[in-house]
């Protein structure tokens, strides 16, 4: 049976807050590692360590064993003890319409970021690089240098941004006030670090 569209932020949301509830302990303990295992027996996964990366066929392989576990278990959602289900032909559905290529930043700090396959004419292009705490706490003494130090180096293309631990010395507390200005205030300091870093333009 063909679905009449993609999933939408709001089929999402709604999958989220609907979908079977399930103990986090138990998803990460008991749910994850035993489909793992199952996986990795029924696919054949078998990793060489003296090899960093593994050959076509194996990559094949472990692809096809992680789709297979989004199909079976779902995504996780924290907030709400829920499983998101995914149907198979909703994954091939999204990597049918993902872009190919993407245009991040403005001007002459724009990022260029393509699909590389393996194997395809541009295996060899260099990926693009995106610098920074992704999402780790920081305190304000130190975010703007440290987001500075990031964007100043010349191989970095973006900048993934840490989060403010703290907002004039009150802790950031999630869905407060606090959280919304904090928010705001790191905005202000990254594009402040990327233009002391000589690169405006830097995707954030």
């Amino acid at each position: 049976m063909t679905r009449a569209r993609r999933i939408t932020p709001i089929d999402a949301y709604t999958r989220a807050i609907s979908g079977p509830k399930v103990d986090e302990k138990e998803w990460d303990f008991k749910i994850i590692p035993q489909k793992s295992l199952e996986l990795v027996k029924e696919h054949g996964i078998k990793i060489d360590r003296n090899t960093f990366i593994p050959d076509a066929e194996m990559a094949d392989r472990i692809y096809q064993a992680g789709r297979q576990m989004l199909v079976d278990l779902g995504i996780y959602v924290i907030d709400t003890h829920r499983v998101i289900k995914i149907a198979d032909d909703e994954i091939t559905d999204g990597l049918k319409h993902a872009p190919r290529e993407l245009f991040l930043g403005t001007g002459r700090d724009m990022a260029h970021m393509v699909q590389r396959k393996v194997g395809g004419e541009n295996y060899e292009r260099r990926p693009t690089i995106q610098g920074g705490p992704t999402g780790s706490p920081c305190t304000e003494q130190w975010f703007l240098q440290m987001m500075t130090s990031y964007a100043q180096e010349g191989v970095v293309d973006t900048i993934v941004n840490g989060v403010l631990s703290t907002f004039q010395g009150w802790e950031v507390t999630p869905g407060s006030v606090y959280e919304v200005k904090a928010v705001k205030v790191e905005q202000q300091l990254i594009k402040l670090a990327v233009s002391n870093a000589g690169r405006p333009g830097m995707a954030i």
